[in-house]
């Protein structure tokens, strides 16, 4: 009997072009520089005007960037609302801001942050609201943003899962005062390593202290001279990340409608209950289900060559942020979630795998 073939949780989309491109960088040697010219700044301005945002600052992660975006606010001894259910970096950028992250629950249906759930959070210390655009689907940010309008709060996002999703007809990165992406090489616009803010408000201030954060503190440089007024971080995007992005970001519509139609299929035919749902605005970096006996599915999916994965713990619960705090959804749910893969390398013939053993082993 032949043995099946492997089927990824992630896999990234890459061509001659992304080789070509990083030989080019590679004979140029000019690979990485904290002012974030060549190609950089190249993938800055495509990105700035593929999102229609105002601005766009290059970082090396999604990590980075929501810790940059959270200093531009002023959060000290304060407090941001943000979701339990999404990678604990998100609750680690407000700390690194020296502000506390309240948990709120998420809505069943998307795994987004439930926007009813914020208003008894709301205090006098509450500055701002980080939605997670869950595995690609947008948070309700109509709601979202008029509680912030009415209570006087800033609206940063962790679009990590979320390049190219749209919301209300634009894409998410136009929404918000400052919007954080992720370009991890299992993203839906993969990089070595990177990550980027937007920004939509016309604050050059704004830009030019992201700039400096993220190369030290650097500022006023001209030629070989420069100062710092402040603390910066070691937070630049290099040439390879960002040539391979431009090559990435030509093809991510085209990719993640792909996606779309692998998801369109998973939402027909899987007969799990509860599964993610079908929305054509959502960019699906991967595709969730709940199932009741979550360690034993895993294990007959591996059997079947079909990688999985949990996304995520909930961050509520883990020891450095033990809050005692009850958020029964996110509790209820990351006790079931699975993922599994959606990504457009998949044939029809894998496609077909996941769907019977999915099926099979619920």
């Amino acid at each position: 009997m032949n043995k099946l073939n492997s089927i990824k949780l992630f896999d990234p989309v890459i061509s001659n072009k992304e080789d070509k491109v990083i030989s080019k960088v590679l004979k140029s040697k000019h690979w990485a520089s904290g002012s974030g010219n060549g190609k950089v700044n190249e993938f800055e301005i495509q990105f700035k005007k593929y999102i229609n945002s105002k601005s766009c600052v290059s970082v090396n992660s999604g990590t980075a960037a929501l810790h940059l975006a959270l200093s531009l606010f002023d959060l000290s001894n304060k407090e941001v609302i943000i979701p339990s259910l999404s990678f604990v970096s998100t609750a680690h950028a407000v700390v690194y801001n020296n502000a506390k992250p309240i948990f709120v629950d998420v809505d069943p249906k998307t795994l987004c942050i439930d926007p009813n759930q914020i208003f008894s959070l709301i205090t006098s210390k509450t500055k701002a609201i980080l939605p997670v655009h869950f595995a690609g689907m947008a948070s309700n940010l109509e709601k979202i943003k008029k509680i912030c309008k009415e209570n006087n709060l800033y609206l940063i996002e962790d679009a990590s899962h979320a390049a190219g999703t749209k919301y209300r007809g634009k894409n998410i990165g136009s929404h918000g005062d400052a919007v954080c992406f992720s370009f991890h090489p299992v993203k839906n616009l993969a990089m070595p390593t990177g990550g980027a803010i937007t920004l939509n408000q016309n604050n050059k201030k704004f830009e030019n202290l992201l700039q400096s954060r993220r190369w030290c503190g650097i500022s006023n440089r001209k030629g070989t001279n420069y100062d710092v007024n402040e603390l910066g971080w070691n937070y630049y995007m290099n040439e390879f990340s960002a040539a391979i992005g431009i090559e990435q970001l030509k093809k991510l519509d085209k990719l993640n409608s792909i996606r779309k139609k692998i998801a369109k299929r998973f939402s027909k035919e899987l007969t799990v209950i509860h599964k993610m749902p079908f929305d054509q605005n959502c960019s699906y970096h991967f595709f969730w289900i709940l199932v009741k006996n979550r360690d034993k599915f895993i294990k007959n999916m591996a059997k079947k060559n079909i990688e999985t994965g949990v996304h995520y713990n909930p961050i509520h619960k883990m020891k450095f942020y033990n809050t005692k705090k009850n958020l029964p959804v996110t509790e209820e749910i990351t006790k079931q979630i699975v993922s599994i893969p959606c990504h457009p390398n998949l044939l029809d013939k894998d496609i077909e795998r996941i769907i019977k053993s999915v099926n099979k082993f619920i």
